[in-house]
């Protein structure tokens, strides 16, 4: 095999990797906050303050806010995900084995990335229930006093996050469910993953943390959680003759961090 056809197929590999990680890897990286192509082990992420306007004397000096800058450091981890891949198999199956190993790999890199966000909206503090119960509509109401009383923006980038189970407590709420509440364009019976309500994107996900019988839900702002790129989804092709395998490796550099904990309110919710 020639060195052009190596590299085109290693070219071609990466694609699928990157496409299959965009389509259906991570479901939570577009929801926070995010930085790419860093440079380091570590990146900041900037906590502004809130500013206060104030009255001047006529030709005096325009009052200062002093804004207060909080930085956030956000470590970075190197993530392997491999696989081999015998040459004389390739001959002996009907599948795309590039396309198989390509969609398991973007899938446990995807399940990395949405794990490395989720780790840090476990460390919130800002519970509205206490697990006693599931996701009800006095739950969901009290989430939403808690982020309207924290000045948390209402600007289209609010996200919800909730366990399968916590979706169909929703499904159960006449606001959240029926056409005559929500019109028939909002409908959560439609097929699809999610649904946008109280100005939020309700996201059901599998790989929230779950401890004993309570999941742990989220709803947060996007500006409240960090997420940091120094690397993303490359692809490395390897032939190895003592095996007469390739081997496939895909690989990212990436971390996550808690920026503003008054962005994000925790719904804890019975599960049984």
């Amino acid at each position: 095999m020639s060195t052009q056809i190596a590299q085109s197929f290693i070219k071609h590999f990466q694609t699928d990797v990157h496409m299959e990680y965009q389509r259906v890897g991570s479901k939570l990286r577009n929801t926070v906050r995010s930085k790419n192509d860093i440079q380091g082990s570590s990146t900041t992420f900037q906590k502004v303050g809130k500013g206060t306007a104030s009255t001047k004397a006529r030709h005096g000096m325009v009052p200062v806010m002093n804004l207060d800058h909080t930085p956030v450091e956000c470590q970075l981890q190197d993530y392997y995900a491999g696989d081999w891949v015998d040459q004389l198999d390739e001959i002996k199956t009907n599948i795309n084995e590039r396309q198989v190993i390509a969609r398991a790999g973007a899938n446990a890199l995807g399940r990395k990335t949405d794990e490395l966000v989720v780790g840090q909206l476990d460390t919130s503090t800002n519970y509205a229930g206490d697990g006693s119960d599931g996701l009800t509509k006095t739950k969901v109401l009290t989430a939403f006093e808690m982020l309207g009383d924290a000045d948390v923006p209402d600007d289209g980038d609010r996200f919800a996050v909730i366990g399968w189970k916590q979706w169909t407590d929703l499904l159960k709420i006449p606001e959240f469910s029926d056409m005559d509440f929500v019109g028939s364009e909002d409908l959560p019976w439609r097929g699809i993953q999610a649904k946008r309500w109280l100005g939020t994107l309700w996201i059901p996900h599998s790989g929230l943390t779950k401890t004993s019988s309570v999941r742990y839900c989220y709803w947060y702002h996007k500006s409240a959680v960090g997420h940091a790129v120094g690397k993303d989804v490359k692809t490395d092709i390897t032939w190895h003759g003592d095996r007469a395998s390739n081997f496939v490796n895909n690989m990212m550099s990436q971390g996550a961090c808690l920026i503003d904990p008054t962005g994000v309110v925790s719904l804890r919710c019975l599960e049984s």
